[in-house]
């Protein structure tokens, strides 16, 4: 208790506005932020640090950089001049010049070979593609047969162009005009039919013009797929035989129809394959994609007997 007025000690009083902490004073803790808060301030802090040392780093490398690439282009400026100080014969050597002189590798026979070979290997695998390829033309232009003689067979008919012994019954009128001590005929059947995917996807289009396109052959067993293909005048591409056979009953202009003729039996097949359609012709000589026409006229030379020899035959 106090004594008097002025001397009376007064109780403890709550402290002022003006004495509590100040929530803004910086060099206090602010209790008002999270420690989120906190981390991040000092996650941004050193990452302004790491930058500052980043850029200080780059700055160096890049004089450094500078540094070495002037020190290079006044070398080679000195290079140049010791060059031309060289060809002008001011100086009879340089200090700043000098001629470098590979060492001669010594490498083994078994080496070389193997290092010849690893590198040129793409070089020798096309050359060997090459060789390769010109070897089996040579082999099959050697070992390909050759025929006395060539017969087309064009029509829808496989009982005829795959099955029956046509090409022995040509034999027994071929001579042996290659002069190789035996006779031999080929037959060529292509079966054209109505289904032109069918004809594509088996190459007979190709096979078809291919040899209509060369003289290899002149005597063709046809049918109406023939007369069909070499339309709107097939009369044109083929010899009028009305005017050699005048008499004949199997002949219809250029045909020798081949129905009510043994031919079935000469060839070992079912009369009913021989249809009304099919007949024999023999090729007009004209100037060819693969051929001239004085290389039908000699193909023609040479089969016409053939032909002759089939229809007297047949006429029996």
């Amino acid at each position: 208790m106090n004594k008097n007025k002025d001397d009376q000690i007064l109780p403890d009083q709550p402290a002022s506005a003006e004495n509590k902490i100040n929530p803004n004073d910086d060099d206090r803790i602010d209790i008002n932020k999270s420690i989120f808060q906190v981390n991040r301030e000092l996650r941004e802090k050193r990452q302004q640090e790491l930058e500052k040392q980043q850029e200080i780093i780059n700055r160096k490398i890049a004089e450094r950089q500078k540094r070495k690439l002037a020190a290079h282009d006044r070398r080679i400026r000195e290079e140049k001049l010791e060059l031309l100080r060289l060809k002008q014969g001011l100086i009879e050597e340089s200090d700043t010049i000098h001629e470098v002189k590979e060492e001669e590798i010594k490498m083994s026979f078994g080496k070389k070979v193997s290092n010849f070979f690893y590198h040129n290997k793409w070089w020798l695998g096309i050359g060997t593609l090459f060789a390769f390829i010109t070897v089996f033309l040579v082999y099959s232009l050697v070992t390909k047969p050759s025929p006395d003689m060539v017969m087309l067979i064009i029509a829808n008919n496989e009982e005829l162009g795959e099955m029956s012994e046509v090409k022995e019954y040509v034999e027994n009128f071929v001579d042996d005009f290659n002069d190789n001590g035996k006779t031999e005929a080929s037959i060529y059947y292509i079966g054209y039919s109505d289904n032109e995917y069918r004809n594509y996807a088996t190459g007979t289009d190709g096979k078809l013009t291919a040899q209509l396109q060369s003289a290899d052959s002149v005597i063709v067993i046809g049918s109406d797929k023939l007369d069909m293909l070499m339309s709107p005048d097939p009369a044109s591409s083929f010899i009028d035989l009305s005017q050699i056979y005048p008499d004949n009953p199997h002949v219809k202009g250029y045909k020798f129809m081949l129905s009510g003729t043994p031919f079935a039996e000469r060839v070992n097949i079912d009369p009913k394959y021989i249809t009304d359609d099919l007949y024999i012709a023999v090729r007009t000589p004209v100037d060819l994609l693969y051929a001239s026409h004085k290389d039908m006229e000699k193909t023609l030379e040479k089969d016409w007997e053939v032909f002759e020899k089939i229809v007297a035959d047949l006429s029996q």
